[in-house]
């Protein structure tokens, strides 16, 4: 890793490139495993942070990062991948803000909301929705397309509202709109937190380990909490969750797209509710 005296003798462009990079480089070794120096990661966020060149908002979240990289998890298990979670969450969040202010290069997953983005919820009924039910929440989807295709599905599967985190993409960026199809003028939106999820029904998570989605038994009134592409669903997610659905696979990849995997549990939900109300009406 650079040294952090000669970082801070570069141009302040040449810095905050370098300082990019770095941070990427440390996320890679901690999701490979491998320990990084905490104290070192810590102090570049503290460098950043006190860079006047950047926004007033990104300084203060990059203090933040450095908060949880300044006290690392103590105790039996704190070096292993639950314990390093944290770590990888900030300077994965590091990164990406960085990156998105410096306008660097990035790949779908990374795109982050401009700043102010407000809900824009859609019509209070369009003639095929069926009263409360199904909804869903995006936690930190980066990808334009797959916040588009979430959307898509969410019509086609007549979900009543979406509710998405502070960090998921935006969903009237162009990529989202493509892939949505006009289905963002058509689905119900809002931006919101987990604490929001309270009094919307049950609450269960899409993840891997959990119960298998044909033996999954769907309520009739919840909300299904789809985690991001890189990091799957929060520490938070999973502890608020009452239960964790799961798409079992039987080729050689262990994972779908979660686009692809939203859609696919949709169906299952739907079918699932279908069956209930065939059988109330026997």
């Amino acid at each position: 890793m650079i040294a952090l005296r000669k970082l801070g003798s570069l141009s302040p462009g040449h810095r905050r490139r370098k300082a990019a990079t770095t941070l990427e480089a440390l996320e890679r070794e901690l999701r490979a495993g491998r320990p990084i120096d905490a104290h070192y990661a810590a102090a570049l966020l503290e460098l950043l942070a006190a860079d006047e060149g950047l926004s007033p908002g990104l300084r203060a979240e990059l203090e933040r990062d450095r908060a949880v990289l300044d006290s690392p998890p103590e105790g039996p298990g704190a070096a292993g991948p639950a314990g390093a979670a944290p770590a990888i969450a900030a300077l994965n969040r590091a990164r990406r803000d960085l990156g998105a202010e410096l306008d660097l290069p990035c790949a779908d997953w990374d795109l982050m909301p401009p700043p102010g983005a407000s809900a824009r919820p859609g019509p209070e009924s369009d003639g095929r929705r069926s009263p409360g039910g199904m909804r869903a929440y995006l936690e930190d989807l980066r990808s334009p397309f797959n916040v588009g295709a979430a959307f898509r599905s969410a019509d086609a599967f007549a979900v009543e509202e979406l509710l998405l985190s502070p960090f998921c993409a935006d969903p009237l960026h162009p990529r989202a709109l493509r892939s949505a199809m006009g289905a963002t003028e058509l689905v119900p939106w809002r931006r919101g937190s987990l604490e929001d999820l309270d009094g919307l029904g049950s609450v269960f998570v899409l993840e891997l380990g959990g119960t298998d989605l044909d033996e999954f038994e769907f309520p009739e009134r919840g909300v299904v909490i789809l985690g991001s592409e890189e990091l799957g669903a929060s520490p938070e997610a999973l502890s608020r969750a009452e239960a964790r659905v799961s798409i079992p696979m039987h080729g050689s990849k262990g994972s779908l797209n979660a686009g692809v995997a939203f859609g696919i549990l949709l169906h299952a939900w739907r079918r699932s509710l279908a069956r209930a109300q065939a059988r109330d009406r026997a």
